[in-house]
């Protein structure tokens, strides 16, 4: 069965499992999502992921999940900007900030899938993927 909105799927699988304290996420994997996950660990939303043979010969993404600090979640966000019925682009002078600098918008430009900080310093806008906060 085909999937309309994988990025979706995969952010609400996250937000989920982080609201319901679980440690571990697994998704069906992709090229994008594995791009994705890439800038959660590295902005330390996330303590790690790994990418492994699933069932089927798809590729499976398996999350760790960064646990509470102090009692507030490391994560208390995550929405879906862009959507198959609707894509937002930005140019570059109209990239987005998230809670004034707190989080992160993620958008896949020419120069590859990148924060909005990044797309800032390369001068390129995009489409934005996602806010993470």
């Amino acid at each position: 069965m085909s999937m309309t909105d994988p990025i979706a799927d995969l952010l609400t699988r996250i937000r989920n499992a982080a609201r319901a304290g679980y440690t571990r996420v697994e998704v069906p994997g992709s090229q994008m999502k594995s791009q994705l996950v890439g800038i959660l660990r590295a902005n330390g939303f996330i303590r790690s992921y790994e990418v492994r043979p699933g069932p089927g010969g798809q590729e499976e993404l398996v999350i760790e999940l960064r646990p509470p600090e102090k009692g507030q979640p490391v994560l208390n966000g995550l929405r879906r900007v862009s959507k198959p019925g609707r894509r937002v682009y930005v140019d570059k002078g109209s990239i987005p900030k998230v809670m004034n600098g707190m989080g992160i918008a993620i958008l896949t430009t020419s120069r590859g899938v990148v924060t909005d900080e990044e797309a800032r310093k390369l001068g390129v806008g995009g489409e934005v993927i996602c806010e993470i906060w």
